[in-house]
């Protein structure tokens, strides 16, 4: 679909919204995990696990995005924020297509890393905006990248 303007643009958007923001296609769809929780670090960081594994079909996404929360006692960003090395290894039979153990590990500890040196997930998409006057959003991912890959975490 090509839009041509603003106003094709917001039609669009409507149209998605209106399809989309129901509660029973959340009740179906990967996006009801992070919809769980209240706290926004919660939501943030089960909202970006579960959009990393999100491949495949909607039912196995949710399946291993629940069997994420659980092996977090359902509290990804205290699990983020303070889990020991042994709380990492209850994390290595994890499996959801190709992503496994090894790659949720690194996740792990380079969330760690991003919002105790970095201000967060936000912040770093933050900067990533304001890095020149356009405020795109490519630039906003890029920088999310290079600072998600920057280096090996602890």
């Amino acid at each position: 679909m090509q839009i041509e303007n603003f106003e094709e643009l917001k039609e669009f958007l409507d149209e998605r919204v209106e399809k989309f923001n129901q509660p029973s296609f959340i009740e179906n769809d990967p996006i009801q995990i992070p919809h769980r929780f209240d706290k926004r670090m919660d939501v943030e960081i089960s909202g970006f696990l579960t959009a990393t594994i999100a491949w495949g079909r909607r039912e196995m996404i949710i399946k291993s995005a629940n069997k994420l929360m659980e092996l977090m006692d359902y509290s990804p960003a205290d699990f983020v924020l303070n889990h020991s090395k042994d709380d990492l290894l209850s994390l290595e039979g994890f499996v959801h297509r190709t992503f496994n153990g090894l790659d949720l590990t690194y996740f792990i500890t380079t969330l760690k890393r991003i919002y105790q040196h970095e201000g967060g997930m936000e912040n770093v998409f933050r900067q990533g905006l304001s890095m020149d006057y356009d405020f795109n959003m490519k630039n906003a991912i890029t920088h999310f990248n290079d600072v998600f890959f920057k280096d090996t975490p602890e």
